[in-house]
């Protein structure tokens, strides 16, 4: 093939652009969070895809990004807890940088990640970790795509935005009385103060985004990317993140085409799995979906809508976060089916929702209750999952129906566990040493809340701000 022929080759193949943030859920305007600012977001909703019952694999962020970028559950691409934790993939997990590369295209990550203790191992070309609050991530962002612009190849970039992580302190605020608490929070004015700091961290945000897409437009790259905007997993908030619950799992995901696909805009109600990504834009830009992954692709319905479901359930797992905590579940459109593998009470809080405002406004006595073993809630008439009806008579056939699904599902997939005792003494050791290593100056400060790359004990010293491109 001549170097014409392969530049016209490149030119006629769709980029993709992949803005991820932190810690969000669906806490946007456009998927009815009232009081929200997020403009940008909005219009995108408006004209591309709004997928409305997403889910991560897992309610937390290493597990929850490692299936986005390898269509694998965390079970089994071996990211099963935090990478600050000291847990990584296995051997021979490939990536979507590392599969769109062999393809021929080049990739950026700008900003954050956690996948990884050395990023130079995700399978990117550049790579630039050493901020990832949103202004730095959209400003090095723009300024990738028009240096690289001449470039005929077909590019993955990747801007993975620190915000909304907690702290919220570094924003502007919005108003608490302007503040609608979500029905599963308590409504008391801590949480409103806190939903306040959260506010402002979404409106920063969603402006860097409004900057990201306006330079796109303005280089005529709208023409030929995809846009994907999707969340880890849920608010940072007590019953969400950390949980198998809807708040827990459910994300945020806007797709919009390029424009020379001439793809109406629409709101896509079927349910879609973290592992669905990476098999689905694989076949959106022509490239096979490897065997290994999990995931399914939803390609042919986004490009061509039959109606017809691509999925009936979606499974949802957590094994380790600040301590070991075994759950496995599966959730229908009508039914989410938990199961609690060891001795726990009802809500075991992350460290940084532990001690935020929120966390110290929740009732202590029903967070400390022993958790159920099983737990069924029925979506239609309890869609917040506060009722758990597994031992009414009515539900037994969906509970028998759905505890069979999630235990095929996992001899399937290979999911083994630790027995309690052995998980519990891993979680111990790697939290000792957290505590033990952590930096004295930082001593209030956690790998996660901070920004940068090097003080997330993400990063390689030599690696901090690579770039091979």
């Amino acid at each position: 093939m001549s170097i014409g022929v392969a530049r016209e080759s490149h030119r006629a193949r769709d980029n993709v652009i992949l803005v991820h943030w932190h810690d969000l859920g669906r806490h946007l305007s456009c998927y009815g969070a009232e009081g929200v600012v997020s403009p940008n977001l909005d219009t995108l909703a408006a004209e591309g895809i709004r997928f409305t019952d997403a889910h991560a694999t897992a309610p937390l962020c290493s597990p929850a990004r490692g299936s986005l970028f390898t269509g694998q559950y965390p079970h089994h691409n071996g990211l099963v807890g935090l990478a600050h934790h000291g847990f990584e993939y296995r051997e021979h997990v490939r990536t979507l940088p590392a599969l769109l590369g062999e393809a021929g295209y080049r990739s950026a990550l700008f900003g954050m990640q956690h996948e990884s203790a050395d990023p130079s191992t995700l399978g990117f070309d550049t790579v630039d970790v050493s901020d990832s609050l949103c202004d730095y991530v959209t400003a090095e962002a723009q300024a990738w795509l028009a240096r690289t612009a001449v470039d005929p190849r077909p590019f993955l970039l990747t801007a993975g935005f620190f915000e909304t992580h907690r702290p919220y302190d570094d924003y502007e605020r919005a108003d608490p009385a302007t503040v609608v608490v979500p029905g599963w929070l308590p409504d008391d004015d801590r949480v409103r103060a806190d939903l306040a700091g959260l506010h402002g961290s979404i409106a920063t945000a969603d402006a860097a985004v409004g900057r990201l897409l306006d330079a796109v437009a303005e280089l005529g790259l709208d023409e030929s990317t995809w846009i994907v905007f999707i969340t880890d997993h849920g608010l940072a908030m007590p019953r969400a993140k950390s949980t198998l619950y809807a708040e827990g799992t459910g994300i945020a995901l806007i797709v919009r085409p390029p424009r020379r696909r001439g793809i109406a805009p629409r709101v896509y109600d079927d349910l879609f799995s973290g592992v669905d990504l990476a098999p689905t834009l694989l076949e959106l830009l022509g490239i096979a979906v490897p065997d290994e992954m999990d995931g399914e692709s939803h390609a042919p319905e986004l490009l061509a809508p039959t109606g017809a479901a691509v999925r009936s359930e979606v499974f949802t797992e957590k094994t380790y976060h600040d301590a070991f905590d075994p759950i496995r579940a599966v959730r229908t459109k009508q039914f989410s089916y938990i199961e609690n593998y060891a001795t726990r009470p009802a809500l075991v809080l992350p460290l940084d929702i532990a001690d935020s405002p929120t966390g110290q406004a929740i009732d202590v006595y029903a967070a400390a209750a022993p958790r159920a073993r099983r737990e069924l809630y029925d979506l239609a008439a309890d869609p917040h999952e506060g009722r758990n009806v597994v031992d009414e008579p009515r539900y037994r056939l969906v509970a028998r129906r759905l505890e069979a699904a999630l235990a095929e599902w996992r001899s399937a997939t290979g999911d083994v566990l630790p027995d309690e005792a052995v998980g519990t003494a891993i979680a111990e050791r790697f939290m000792a040493e957290f505590f033990a290593t952590r930096d004295a100056a930082d001593a209030e400060v956690l790998p996660s809340r901070r920004p940068q790359g090097d003080r997330r004990e993400l990063t390689e010293p030599s690696e901090r701000a690579a770039s091979t491109a």
